[in-house]
């Protein structure tokens, strides 16, 4: 019998309840417009991400392409102005990189703090987060 997922609770780095990142394209871990997470997100799919041509040059250059649709795993592809919840390593790395995209601190978790430093995202709102 498959186990039902585990996520941490909803809370956001603000320490308010979680919103959602996007619905259209879907995102999240649990692919539930969430960046929800939990003990099986390995990745920490935590960072609810505003897409920027650079941001997905950069990812596409360090291995992970974002951008070219995918519909053998109903991925469409993203670009500039797609919200999507981003590895915090990845974010992380971008942000060191001087590509880092735009960041809804609302829609970001929590658990995003244990890699990104909260001044980090802060620096990286999106007006009004």
């Amino acid at each position: 019998m498959r186990q039902p997922a585990v996520m941490h609770p909803s809370i956001n780095v603000l320490g308010a309840p979680l919103t959602p990142c996007s619905t259209d394209p879907v995102t999240g871990f649990f692919r539930n417009g969430c960046c929800d997470t939990g003990p099986a997100d390995h990745g920490a799919h935590t960072v609810c991400a505003v897409m920027t041509a650079e941001f997905l040059a950069l990812s596409k250059y360090l291995g992970n392409d974002l951008s070219t649709p995918r519909p053998e795993f109903g991925f469409a592809g993203l670009k500039p102005g797609d919200q999507w919840c981003l590895c915090a390593a990845r974010f992380l790395q971008a942000h060191d990189e001087g590509a880092a995209p735009r960041v809804r601190l609302a829609a970001t978790h929590q658990k995003t703090l244990d890699i990104v430093p909260i001044e980090v995202l802060r620096d990286h709102a999106v007006d009004g987060d």
